[in-house]
């Protein structure tokens, strides 16, 4: 058995430390120039991690949701170094409000600790994987942005997005799989609601 000593920091340890790290810039841009290619997959967990609560949003995470796909995109493309505007580098998680979301947040990774680890990690670290992962996240992404406002429709395909992107943090397919599952449920359950609304109010004219 490895000592403790020797084996890799955990996520919310490597997040904790940053966030109470009192030299580093606790913005988008800050998070990106601390974690390197790591924060690919983190940017998605903080972006989808407020639709992903389940309250409505009421479009008003859409800016959130634009940001990741532009980072999706550059995943697909190949990019090594995350690209923000400066304007998108600078936004703030530092304020009392994303204390409150990041302390949520990483309850909710802790838990998913306790269960996650390596599992077929040769998955992990391809071109193509890479393209796959970047093709899910603007999927989940972009069921999250139609979904209509305080619906709550949103819930199911952030969550998703967030479980695949840890899944690749964790190199651990299993969750990563399950969360490309919630995340097509949540689209399926976009189409088949809204269907059935346009259908309901075809009935009424």
């Amino acid at each position: 058995m490895p000592d403790a000593a020797t084996q890799p920091a955990r996520l919310s340890d490597e997040l904790e430390q940053w966030l109470n790290d009192e030299v580093s810039e606790k913005t988008l841009g800050g998070l990106v120039e601390a974690f390197g290619e790591k924060s690919f997959a983190i940017l998605f967990v903080l972006l989808l991690g407020v639709p992903a609560l389940p309250v409505p949003t009421g479009g008003a995470t859409h800016v959130f949701e634009v940001i990741a796909v532009l980072v999706a995109l550059q995943v697909i493309a190949g990019r090594r170094a995350v690209w923000l505007p400066e304007r998108w580098r600078g936004l703030s998680l530092g304020g009392d409000r994303q204390q409150r979301f990041l302390a949520s947040l990483m309850r909710f990774i802790r838990r998913l600790e306790r269960f996650a680890r390596p599992r077929f990690g040769f998955v992990f670290g391809h071109r193509m994987s890479d393209v796959v992962f970047g093709l899910l996240v603007i999927g989940g992404t972009v069921a999250a942005f139609l979904a209509p406002p305080f619906t709550g429709l949103d819930t199911l395909p952030a969550l998703g997005v967030v479980l695949v992107s840890l899944g690749v943090l964790f190199e651990d397919a299993l969750v990563a799989c399950a969360g490309a599952l919630l995340l097509a449920v949540g689209a399926l359950l976009e189409v088949v609601l809204g269907t059935a609304a346009v259908h309901g109010v075809q009935s009424l004219l």
